[in-house]
């Protein structure tokens, strides 16, 4: 696939080779790439006349639909620097984010315009656009922008900018950070899923993040868009998402680790099959071999599920098939399979401090537990305006070479597969050594009463006191046998013969992005308060 100048050049590349098949379907509603095309072209005309330019920086809040496709296609055409943030981080991250990014356009749905209006945020807006009904005082409309760009001179792709992206990370180990994204990174990553997966156009998929719903149907799928709250995939109507692949016959579905979880068990219960699907795609967390076996069952024989690793400012970085999974030795940890290709990984020595060259003496042997560090096209060069986030999670090479710190432990087999032991920030230091969260919440999750299970520390860094949340499967009580039992799992192992804290809680905090990451940092203070430490 030939780098395009624009990443919005994808939809009119797809609009000339089948203009007749849909691009969307949004409920009742279906575009064809032609439609889309024209719909992108005419909204990127009008909004360069309704004032953006090339680099203006426009925050995008719409809801999964064709106007969300279209818009955002459309400002990258104009040239915008598109601000994408999750709208479930909660208003007061939103409202920071927004004036972390400043943006001279909103472009939102009612709903959207009423809190930025209600709320203070994003003030330094000149250029307020409604998807939907307007009441709102200086603010245009979708029709409005379609009237100006009628007639109106296409934006000159020569003048695109680098940039054509700001997405905010989800925020689950920290606050939510703004990586740049380039439209030449873009094209790599689309690029990559596209060899990778060995997508052609013309089928369908029910992408159910909105992000991947972008990139399929760039790539020429047709995207079904399901009915739901993006917000909390975990929530998703089952029987109505089963339903709508079944009948589009979409060969598809990316989804959250938390939304494939409840696929499966709605197939487990119902007995219901989705034989059309080729390929599942599941990311944002570490899927465990119970949920990729439920999920299986409810696909033909062979049909992989796809695990991809990455993360925000680094998107795709190694990928393994359940599979495989399956095939593999128990060893510290989840793994995420090989490089994928285009992209380097490299393990080095854990530092909390800020790394200002690189060199070859940073990494550790195969084996051994260090932080992944990642470098390719795929790679945020940078968070907007963070410098001191840049200097603790960029690495700067020879040359152009840029290295990103995924801020993850992990270790290399001696295969090359990278496997991932948790979030570095979430490692528990203890008098006797360190704990990494995954390695050690594998032992306990073997049990059948325990759904998942979260390790923290309380105390002091260095002389922490390691303790095991545990959240328990439907119907599964608490007790001192079951806490027996669980330490006497914990006891026969080397890892975790020192975890002598068990406490149940009745349902973890969980990003809203995936609902999948676990939020050890509010446990901890959860379980600081239980056991009276600090």
């Amino acid at each position: 696939m030939p780098e395009p100048e624009n990443i919005s050049s994808l939809i009119a590349s797809c609009a000339a080779s089948m203009p007749d098949r849909p691009a969307v379907i949004d409920g009742s509603r279906t575009i064809s790439f032609k439609d889309l095309e024209a719909e992108v072209a005419l909204l990127a005309a009008g909004l360069a006349r309704a004032g953006i330019k090339p680099g203006t920086r426009a925050a995008l809040m719409v809801t999964p639909s064709i106007e969300f496709v279209a818009l955002t296609f459309a400002l990258y055409r104009a040239g915008a620097v598109t601000v994408l943030i999750d709208p479930g981080i909660g208003l007061a991250n939103m409202k920071r984010c927004l004036a972390e990014a400043a943006p001279e356009a909103f472009v939102g749905i009612p709903k959207a315009q009423a809190a930025r209006l209600l709320l203070g945020w994003a003030k330094t807006s000149r250029l307020n656009i409604t998807v939907g009904r307007s009441w709102f005082p200086g603010s245009s409309t979708l029709a409005d922008i379609r009237a100006l760009g009628a007639g109106a001179p296409a934006p000159d792709p020569r003048a695109t900018p680098a940039a054509a992206s700001i997405n905010f990370t989800s925020g689950s180990t920290g606050a939510p950070k703004g990586a740049v994204y380039t439209h030449a990174m873009f094209a790599a990553q689309a690029a990559m899923l596209k060899d990778y997966f060995k997508i052609a156009p013309g089928a369908y998929s029910v992408p159910t993040f909105p992000l991947f719903a972008l990139f399929d149907v760039a790539l020429g799928l047709t995207i079904v868009i399901p009915p739901m709250d993006f917000t909390r995939p975990a929530a998703v109507d089952t029987a109505m998402l089963s339903g709508l692949i079944n009948k589009h016959n979409a060969v598809q579905l990316f989804g959250s680790p938390a939304l494939i979880d409840a696929l499966g068990r709605y197939g487990e219960r119902s007995g219901a099959a989705l034989p059309s699907l080729e390929r599942v795609i599941s990311c944002g967390a570490p899927v465990s071999a119970a949920v990729i076996a439920r999920i299986s069952k409810m696909l033909k024989p062979g049909t992989p599920v796809s695990t991809p690793y990455g993360a925000t400012e680094a998107l795709p970085v190694a990928c393994i098939s359940g599979e495989e999974l399956a095939s593999l030795k128990p060893a510290p940890g989840v793994c995420v399979g090989y490089n994928w290709p285009g992209v380097d990984t490299f393990i080095i020595k854990i530092s909390d401090e800020a790394i200002t060259g690189w060199s070859d003496s940073l990494v550790l042997k195969d084996g051994e537990i260090g932080e992944i560090v990642v470098k390719g096209l795929i790679v945020s060069a940078e968070y907007y305006g963070r410098p001191e986030s840049d200097a603790l999670a960029k690495i700067r090479g020879a040359g152009s070479e840029l290295y990103h710190r995924m801020g993850d432990a992990g270790w290399r087999d001696a295969a090359g597969r990278l496997w991932f032991c948790g979030r570095k920030s979430h490692r528990v230091t203890t008098a006797s050594g360190t704990l990494f969260t995954i390695p050690c919440e594998a032992v306990f999750n073997a049990h059948p009463s325990v759904r998942r299970s979260a390790l923290v520390g309380t105390g002091p860094a260095g002389s922490q006191t390691p303790a095991l949340c545990v959240e328990l499967e439907k119907g599964a009580a608490p007790g001192p046998a079951l806490t027996s039992e669980l330490l006497a799992l914990g006891g026969a192992n080397e890892l975790t013969k020192n975890i002598k804290t068990v406490l149940y809680h009745p349902g973890f905090p969980v990003d809203i992005r995936h609902n999948a990451k676990i939020s050890r940092e509010k446990l901890a203070i959860w379980a600081a308060a239980r056991t009276g430490t600090r």
